[in-house]
C-alpha cells in the first residue's frame, strides 16, 4: 500500500546568525539568506598556485543558505567531474576539509568545502547545532549546486566527508543516486557513539535513558535564551588525558589547526546538539549503496572500528576499505605525507571519469 503524507506550510521568519549573515529579502523575512563572507585567505593551509578560488553560496531543502569555498583547476576547461567536501564534525572549511577539496582540485576536479548548516559561515539558527537529517541533507544540497553549474558534468558527481561527515556522507550516498562516488575518511559514526558511547561500553537502555534525562533537563534551562556551549577540545590537556583527546588538541587548540570559527577550536556545540543522534541510525541503509565508496582510515586510528563496521555494511566490487599503515585519527585531518591523495584522486577518477 502506498503510503500518502501531508505536509502542512508553516509561515517561518529568518533570524540573524550574529556576524555570520543577515537576510537579503522583503520585511516579511524572505530567503534565501546573504551570508557576509570573509574575503581573505584565512585557511589553515596555504593557497595553493595550481587552483584557482572562489567563494559560493547555495540553499538547502530547508531553506538554510550554506557557504563554500571552490577550488577549480587553473586553465581547466568544459565540464569536470566533481566532488563536494565537508567536516570533521566541528570544524570549518578554513580546516581539513579545505584541504581535501583543494588537493583534489590540484589533481583535476572541481571542488568544494562547506561549512554545515548552523556553523561557521553557513546560515541556519540557532547556531551551533548538528542534526542527523539536516547535515545529510547539507551533502544532497551541494550536489544539487554542482549539477547546477555549467562547468560541471552533472553524471559525475562525488562527496566526501571527514571524521563525523564521514558518516553523513555515506548517508546521504545511501539516499541520493546522483552521487556516483563516496570517500568517507577518518570517519565517525556519529548516531553510533552518542547512543552507545565510545567502543560501546554504554550500549544499554539504563545508560541511554540517564543521556536522555540529562539533554532534555539542559533543554528547559536554554528555553528562552541562548543556549548553553558544551565547550569545544578541552583546554589546557588534563595530565591523564587519552591519546586521542591530545590529538585533537593538537590539531583545533594548536597554529596547525587552529580557527576561530571552529566549534571544535572555540566553545563547542550547544550542550543539546547531539539530542536527535540518539534517536537515528545514519548508516541503516548502507548495504544498499549501488555506487562506489571508499572507506579511509587510520590503522591507530581509535576511531578505526566506525570505519570497518560501515565498509561491513557495503556490498558490491565498487567498495574499497583503505587502512592507512601507522596513522592516527587526527593524522588524516592534514598530513599531506600520509594521507594518500592520490589513492583517493585515482579511486575518484575510475569512477568519475
Amino acid at each position: 500500500m502506498k503510503r500518502f503524507f501531508l505536509f502542512s506550510t508553516i509561515a517561518m521568519s529568518l533570524a540573524v546568525a550574529t556576524g555570520c549573515c543577515h537576510i537579503n529579502g522583503s520585511k516579511s523575512g524572505s530567503y534565501p539568506q546573504k551570508l557576509t563572507l570573509t574575503t581573505e585567505w584565512d585557511k589553515v593551509f596555504p593557497l595553493s598556485d595550481k587552483v584557482d578560488h572562489s567563494k559560493v553560496t547555495f540553499m538547502n531543502r530547508f531553506g538554510i543558505t550554506l557557504a563554500a569555498d571552490l577550488y577549480k583547476p587553473k586553465g581547466a576547461t568544459g565540464r569536470l567531474a566533481a566532488i563536494a567536501v565537508s567536516g570533521p564534525f566541528g570544524a570549518v572549511k578554513e580546516q581539513s576539509s579545505g584541504l581535501y577539496a583543494q588537493e583534489l582540485a590540484d589533481r583535476g576536479f572541481l571542488t568544494i568545502a562547506f561549512d554545515p548548516s548552523f556553523t561557521g559561515e553557513s546560515g541556519g539558527m540557532p547556531r551551533y547545532v548538528a542534526s542527523p537529517d539536516i547535515n545529510t541533507e547539507d551533502f544532497q544540497a551541494a550536489v544539487d549546486y554542482l549539477i547546477s553549474r555549467e562547468d560541471v558534468d552533472a553524471e559525475h558527481i562525488g562527496i566526501l566527508g571527514v571524521c563525523g561527515w564521514g558518516g553523513m556522507a555515506i548517508n546521504a550516498a545511501a539516499i541520493d543516486t546522483r552521487v556516483k562516488a563516496t570517500v568517507a575518511s577518518t570517519m565517525y559514526d556519529m548516531t553510533r557513539v552518542v547512543a552507545n558511547g565510545y567502543y560501546d561500553m554504554d550500549d544499554n537502555a539504563a545508560a541511554r535513558q540517564k543521556t536522555r534525562r540529562a539533554l532534555n533537563a539542559q533543554r528547559s534551562v536554554d528555553f528562552g535564551k541562548v543556549p548553553e556551549r558544551a565547550g569545544g577540545v578541552i583546554d589546557p590537556l588534563p595530565a591523564d588525558a587519552p591519546q586521542f583527546i591530545k590529538d585533537y588538541h593538537a590539531y583545533y587548540k594548536m597554529p596547525r589547526g587552529y580557527h576561530p570559527r571552529s566549534l571544535n577550536s572555540t566553545d563547542g556545540w550547544n550542550k543539546t546538539s547531539a539530542l536527535s543522534f540518539l534517536n537515528a541510525k545514519l548508516l541503516a541503509y548502507a548495504g544498499e549503496i549501488e555506487s562506489a565508496v571508499m572507506v579511509l582510515h587510520g590503522e591507530k586510528a581509535h576511531s578505526r572500528y566506525f570505519g570497518e563496521t560501515a565498509f561491513k555494511m557495503l556490498k558490491g566490487g565498487n567498495k574499497e576499505l583503505v587502512i592507512v599503515p601507522g596513522a592516527s585519527h587526527c593524522d588524516l585531518y592534514d598530513q599531506k605525507e600520509i594521507i594518500p591523495f592520490d589513492r583517493i584522486a585515482a579511486f575518484y577518477t575510475k569512477y568519475l571519469k
